[in-house]
């Protein structure tokens, strides 16, 4: 059964004839975009909305919207992105969370203008980022929660303008000290991961006062971090800022501790595949 019959494709003809900014094809069982007639005709459109469907592909014909500003694909089926989604242009907010990922693809850092990257809810590890990713300067929000990550490469310390972080819900070891060089960091969220430690370099940033903010429940903590959690996130900063946290910590390491066992990332991913259901 052909996916037009679970919408009106004469959205796609009012965008035209208007000369709409926007569409909107959420929760509409699309599960093929070519078979939209006219839709990558639309070269005024600046966001795009098909979250919510049964998409497992997205066609290299989408960098034909050239105008498009944010793109929202967030739970869907897709496995794998094409390698030329990089080069749109204009692209600013790119949703591609509760999806099927592994990977991304090569080059997939080369977006000049993208600012807000959702890939939250996939497969995704350390080895599943192309080499140049953190090439993507522009980043302003980067969430990567309730994936399958065990360390955070030091490269992360090139996104400068990063103000938001979200890494909850992964296997994380351990934090690169690079978070430290992250000036505009507001917002870290490192919840339930296999965190013991912190870096010393996190010091370097305010993540307890006025509107920023540093979520870390559900961690292994070694007790002296843990107890500093008790009394307020202010008192962790003040700990590990201190000369006694940085002797302690340069110890930890060179004791090379096995770090916690794996949490159960597929009993972690229950609620995706309810959403998800069966293909």
């Amino acid at each position: 059964m052909s996916s037009l019959i679970c919408f009106r494709p004469k959205q796609v003809e009012e965008a035209r004839e208007h000369n709409s900014p926007d569409l909107d094809l959420s929760d509409r069982s699309i599960s093929k975009l070519v078979d939209i007639p006219g839709l990558f005709t639309l070269k005024n459109l600046t966001r795009l909305t098909l979250s919510h469907n049964k998409l497992d592909a997205v066609p290299p014909h989408m960098i034909e919207l050239t105008s498009l500003e944010t793109l929202n694909l967030f739970n869907n089926y897709i496995e794998e992105l094409p390698t030329n989604l990089s080069s749109m242009q204009n692209l600013k907010h790119l949703s591609i969370g509760m999806n099927r990922l592994y990977a991304l693809p090569r080059g997939f850092g080369s977006f000049p203008k993208l600012e807000i990257l959702d890939a939250s809810y996939n497969n995704l590890t350390e080895n599943s980022l192309p080499g140049n990713f953190f090439l993507l300067e522009t980043l302003r929000a980067l969430y990567l929660s309730d994936n399958d990550f065990e360390i955070i490469p030091e490269d992360i310390g090139q996104l400068t303008k990063l103000e938001v972080l979200a890494l909850r819900d992964n296997q994380l070891i351990a934090l690169p000290k690079a978070i430290g060089d992250l000036p505009k960091l507001k917002e870290l969220h490192i919840q339930g991961n296999r965190l013991t430690v912190l870096p010393p370099e996190l010091g370097k940033l305010d993540l307890y006062s006025g509107n920023t903010a540093l979520k870390a429940e559900n961690n292994p903590w070694v007790p002296p971090i843990a107890s500093q959690f008790q009394v307020g996130v202010s008192h962790v900063f003040e700990y590990i800022r201190s000369e006694t946290y940085k002797f302690l910590y340069g110890r930890h390491v060179q004791a090379g501790a096995a770090p916690p066992p794996k949490t159960n990332s597929n009993a972690k991913k229950t609620s995706r595949r309810e959403v998800w259901g069966k293909k």
